[in-house]
């Protein structure tokens, strides 16, 4: 056997180097070390990665070829993935083991995908080591010795169907409460006030969501024409999502009509606004919230009627002997049609002649005749109290306005079954259906 011993080889001519033929074998001796300092092409995909050993603790972009130890200890890391050539290796470890509760983000480049899809992907996995590989515009950026492409999750749709406490109703010639705020993204069915459907939420798996469900606004007290009380908003927050909140129902205005009464003002506004009693002025409508409801009913000039409460899909009634409240919205997110926040009746002066205001569909409360008390908005519905009644001589209370309600639907496969506040669960298809009637937690 020959050996050759030099220092350098160089090209005779032009930049290329060939050795040896086709077929021959080239043995790199134990112990031996290959100092690449140029580009290494047509190697073909090694599956392993280069470890840097700077530690990462803030955002950066990867380099293909290279691995990387990140510490989220100080909070959540984004990782913009290069663009991907087939080949291409980037691996991640967790290098204080805090994955679990600060998560690591991979960020695709343009339009490369991860595992197939399009949408970030989260690292939330204590201690993992993985390394992707990217394979064609098919897949994109594939996991290889971590073994499982779960291993990098990935935010999966969720329909949400979030509505607000409604309104309290005023009393003694009371107006109605108005609608909790509507706000619906499932299937294309319309949000309250004329809204459009919105984009379901993308939610990541190993997060919490807290679900906060607002009460119903307190019903005015009976006497001299009170004011009821505003309802709570209803909220979807969490790290990833923009907070859907609707907003609590407007409250109704009592009687104003004479020295010493409620002096009226302005009825409350909200997801849907709420009545004006009878005798307030024109201006004191409660106004709705755009895409959440619409705007309450004026009460009548003289002693006979206030005006019904917004609701999800029309304005309240106003200017009557009876002034029903606004209708509310259906949805079929839970897999059969509901109808929901409906406006709270107005209450009338039986003297004039009047009917009591009804309820709008979907849990708005009836006004009052007599000396009676108004009905409450349904619970969970988000529906408006209905407005007090008055004789002259003594005049009843204003309803109480219905709790709010949050739905979420998604997908069986990706239900995590991890809850807190105890929802109602179901199935519809392939679908699970947690229905919130008081406030609790999803963990994606």
């Amino acid at each position: 056997m020959s050996e050759l011993k030099v220092n350098k080889i160089s090209p005779r001519s032009g930049t290329t180097v060939t050795l040896g033929d086709s077929g021959d074998t080239f043995t790199i001796p134990s112990g031996a070390t290959i100092n690449n300092q140029g580009t290494a092409t047509n190697f073909g995909a090694t599956g392993s990665a280069s470890w840097t050993t700077t530690v990462k603790t803030s955002g950066f972009t990867a380099v293909a070829g290279e691995g990387y130890f990140v510490n989220t200890t100080g909070g959540a890391v984004s990782v913009n993935l290069p663009a991907g050539v087939a080949g291409d290796v980037v691996a991640i470890k967790d290098y204080a083991g805090t994955f679990d509760t600060n998560a690591v983000t991979l960020v695709q480049n343009g339009s490369d995908k991860i595992g197939g899809s399009a949408i970030n992907a989260t690292i939330n996995t204590e201690g993992i080591a993985a390394t992707l590989i990217f394979i064609d515009s098919t897949q994109g950026w594939l996991v290889t010795d971590d073994g499982l492409q779960s291993s990098l999750k990935q935010p999966y749709p969720v329909d949400f169907l979030c509505i607000a406490g409604g309104g309290g109703g005023g009393s003694r010639i009371g107006g109605g409460g108005g609608a909790g705020g509507y706000r619906n993204s499932y299937n294309s069915e319309a949000s309250g006030g004329g809204g459009s459907s919105e984009t379901a939420l993308q939610l990541s798996p190993g997060t919490a969501y807290t679900i906060s469900v607002g009460n119903g606004g307190p019903g005015a007290a009976s006497g001299t024409g009170a004011n009821g009380g505003g309802g709570n908003n209803s909220s979807i927050s969490g790290t990833g999502i923009t907070t859907i909140t609707s907003i609590g129902g407007g409250f109704g205005t009592g009687y104003s009509g004479a020295p010493g009464l409620n002096p009226g003002g302005a009825a409350g506004s909200g997801g849907s606004g709420g009545g004006a009693g009878a005798r307030s002025p024109a201006n004191t409508v409660g106004a709705g919230t755009a895409n959440q409801g619409f705007a309450g009913g004026l009460g009548t000039t003289g002693d006979a009627s206030g005006g019904g409460g917004g609701g999800a899909s029309a304005v309240g009634t106003g200017g009557g002997n009876n002034n029903p409240g606004g209708n509310g919205l259906a949805s079929s997110i839970t897999g059969s049609a509901v109808t929901r926040a409906g406006g709270g009746g107005a209450g009338v002066y039986t003297p004039a002649g009047g009917s009591a205001g009804s309820g709008g569909t979907g849990g708005g409360g009836a006004g009052a005749e007599n000396a009676n008390n108004a009905t409450n908005g349904t619970a969970n519905t988000g529906g408006g109290g209905g407005g007090g009644g008055d004789t002259g001589a003594s005049s009843g209370t204003g309803g109480t306005g219905g709790s709010g309600v949050i739905i979420l639907r998604m997908a069986t496969a990706n239900y995590s079954g991890t809850t807190t506040g105890s929802p109602t669960v179901t199935t519809s298809g392939s679908d699970t259906i947690l229905v919130f009637n008081g406030s609790g937690s999803y963990t994606a």
